[in-house]
This record gives structure tokens, sequence and C-alpha cells, in this order.
């Protein structure tokens, strides 16, 4: 499933984040690529360990937990924590696939890549379009501060050249607690039904607690 989460981030906190991360110390984004990804990529990496990382990770983490649409989505198991990169005039990132594994540097839990994200957090730019290729065809990204693309880390994609300005976002991988993406997307259409029908016809109607049962057996059955 790919899904477009829009506001995580009110668009002028998101942009105010963006300019507050863009004045701090940066490093070569290969910090974070496999040996494949190295070879394409061109861009900045905020350090994980810098205070500007934490405080603006913090954030992130915060706005993460308190939107509805992303948990549905994604039902978080495990979610690495938020990383920052910047593109630059002459800079994106070419064909690439996400690791599988990833290491989680605060924890050391190992943590399987089911979902990947970027929040984004500039928009005065040309190019540096979030471009993904699966099952759904070929998208293109490029969304206001605040908005959030989810999207499956099995697919190929990259970042197209940014020729004006500069692409700032935060970015980010995550395990599910449903593995199977076509179940994970099955139980967010059954769950935006349940929230519709709540709101239309109260929490205590009959078809509604049938569904949520049904939703919710589901995941005991489907959890990983």
């Amino acid at each position: 499933m790919l899904i477009v989460v829009p506001q995580v981030l009110p668009r002028e906190e998101a942009l105010s984040l963006g300019r507050r991360i863009a004045a701090a110390d940066w490093v070569d984004g290969n910090v974070t690529s496999g040996a494949l990804a190295a070879l394409a990529k061109r861009n900045r990496q905020l350090p994980e360990q810098s205070p500007a990382a934490a405080a603006a990770r913090a954030r992130v983490q915060q706005a993460l937990a308190a939107s509805p649409l992303f948990l549905s989505a994604a039902l978080p198991k495990a979610i690495y924590p938020p990383l920052f990169n910047r593109y630059g005039v002459g800079e994106g990132f070419g064909d690439h696939i996400d690791n599988a594994i990833r290491l989680d540097p605060a924890s050391g839990t190992r943590l399987r890549t089911d979902l990947s994200a970027t929040l984004f957090l500039s928009e005065d730019y040309d190019g540096g379009e979030l471009v993904i290729e699966g099952g759904f065809g070929r998208v293109a990204y490029k969304c206001a501060a605040g908005d959030m693309v989810l999207y499956p880390s099995t697919s190929l994609h990259r970042v197209t050249e940014v020729t004006r300005g500069e692409r700032i976002s935060s970015f980010f991988w995550l395990e599910s607690l449903v593995r199977d993406a076509d179940a994970r997307e099955m139980l967010f259409d059954l769950d935006q039904s349940i929230q519709q029908l709540t709101m239309e016809r109260g929490g205590d109607d009959g078809e509604v607690l049938r569904l949520a049962k049904v939703y919710h057996n589901l995941i005991r059955r489907w959890a990983a």
C-alpha cells in the first residue's frame, strides 16, 4: 500500500523545523547507505547524535504517535528513529531499494523494513520528486511541507535531481505488526470504514461493533 498522510506536522511548523535543522552541521548522506545505494546517492544527512537531530526526531515521533491515519495504515510494531536529509542543486538519489533489515542504533534490535516514509520539511525547490515504482505502477511525489508519503520498502524508488533551492525531509523505516502487505491494506480499508460508520451511527451501533470485532480478530490472526 502507498499512501500520502497529510499534515503529520502543520505546514508552518514543518517549514520552521526544516529551517532550524538547515542551520546545523551536516555530513555526507552515505553514512546510512547500503553498498549499492551508496553508488547512486548524492545528498547530505544530519548526524544522528547531533542535538538538532535529537530535537527534531522527538517532534516527528510525537507527531507520528498522534496521527490516526498513519497508525491505521502502518500498524507499527517498531519505528526506526527518524533521520533527516537535504538535497541541494545537482544532488539526487538514483534508483535503489532499501535494506531489508536495519539495526536500531538506540536499542540494538533488528528491524525488518516493511514500510518506508518521507516527511517533507521544505517546499521552495524544483526537482527533488520522490519517484516510486511497484505493482501500482510508477508515481512521483513532491508534497507540501508537513505531508508524508508512506510506501512499501520493497519498491524501487529514487529522488530526482534538485535543480533549484533545497529539499529537506525526514525519512525512516518501520516494521509493521502485520507483515503481509495485502492483509495490512485490507485492515486499513476495514478500519477506515469502521471509523466512518462510527461517526454516522455511533460507536454502540450493532453493525459497527460487529465490524470492529472482525477487525481486531483479524489483527490477532495476522499480527507477528
